[in-house]
């Protein structure tokens, strides 16, 4: 098969390498706002650069992975549906909810295929989280803890067009989270701090935030997330039950250190960013896609399911705005789809 790729940035040039080795897709071609990014990566490959978009669809492919700036997702997802294509796309599909839901009705129009970009799901320890919740292990889930916490703040350009900090980062904690435990949330409270670097203030954002979701059987999940972590970059989701309790991203490379004196020793090499942490989850998805147009598995995060993170992190946005509990079903799009 032939695959498009549109956006050659950091995730981009990823998700390049990996569907270029694949077995079963045959060439890709590649574009980006800047042209000349696109040729080095496709030169690097053995693979074409495409001038624009408009080639992308002209010259023919099978399926289109889009990796661009979040503001052309929506459009470049409709365009991708009205041509019939099946799209993998980063998240969010859009940072708002109108734009969300009408990228989301063009693809059930057109009845393709929309994949969304949440790697945690194909993380190994976050699988096994949902393995032991769903098996009973864990007995009655009542305590879920979630962080994302980065080495180091995004540039200073990107704030005003991230979305901020809950639809930015927490967003994978909230889709991991519904994922994992198989449950929706049905109220938050949140509360963030932009005490850190001025860059966050002038953005109208914050470096720092902690979110307290009820479940709808009543589980407490906490989720917090920072800008600035200067131990490394972690990520982890503790989850506690009657019966036991387990920790996802625990490991030789978490950067966290005991006081206590029989403590595990600090990380020699601490992750520094999610790129690297989540390598082989980003592989993974990518892997899956290309099952998905082969018809060969189901689409494992469609579009609706990206809707209900998002759904999630405008909750904890008004909740920290206002600094008022939010119930979800103020949020508009609530119809939930089946978790798979």
């Amino acid at each position: 098969m032939r695959i498009g790729v549109i956006g050659t940035g950091r995730i981009g040039t990823i998700h390049a390498n990996t569907l270029s080795r694949h077995r079963d897709v045959g060439s890709l071609i590649l574009t980006d706002a800047d042209a000349s990014r696109a040729q080095d990566l496709a030169h690097r490959l053995g693979e074409t650069a495409a001038p624009g978009v408009e080639e992308i669809f002209r010259w023919g492919v099978d399926a289109v992975v889009i990796t661009t700036a979040t503001s052309a997702h929506a459009e470049l997802i409709g365009r991708a549906a009205r041509s019939g294509l099946p799209v993998f796309c980063e998240k969010p599909i859009a940072l708002d909810l109108p734009g969300t839901l009408s990228a989301i009705a063009e693809v059930e129009t057109a009845g393709t295929v929309l994949q969304m970009g949440f790697q945690r799901r194909f993380d190994t320890g976050y699988a096994g989280a949902r393995e032991a919740v769903r098996s009973g292990r864990l007995g009655r889930l009542h305590t879920v803890r979630a962080l994302t916490s980065d080495q180091a703040p995004p540039p200073a350009e990107w704030l005003p067009v991230s979305g901020g900090l809950y639809r930015d980062t927490l967003i994978h904690d909230f889709d991991v989270l519904r994922w994992v435990t198989g449950r929706e949330v049905a109220d938050v409270y949140a509360a963030g701090s932009d005490a850190g670097p001025a860059m966050f203030r002038a953005a109208g954002d914050v470096d720092t935030g902690a979110a307290l979701l009820t479940l709808d059987d009543g589980t407490l999940a906490s989720v917090t997330g920072a800008r600035l972590n200067g131990a490394g970059y972690d990520v982890r989701m503790e989850l506690a039950g009657e019966l036991d309790q387990i920790v996802v991203g625990l490991d030789d490379r978490t950067p966290i250190a005991s006081t206590e004196p029989t403590g595990p020793p600090a990380a020699d090499k601490p992750w520094t960013g999610f790129l690297e942490r989540f390598g082989p989850a980003y592989e993974a998805e990518l892997n899956a896609f290309v099952e998905v147009v082969r018809g060969e598995r189901a689409n494992p995060c469609d579009g609706r399911e990206a809707l209900q993170a998002l759904r999630v992190a405008e909750a904890c946005e008004l909740s920290r705005r206002e600094r008022r509990p939010v119930h979800l079903a103020e949020i508009p799009g609530g119809t939930a789809s089946p978790f798979v």
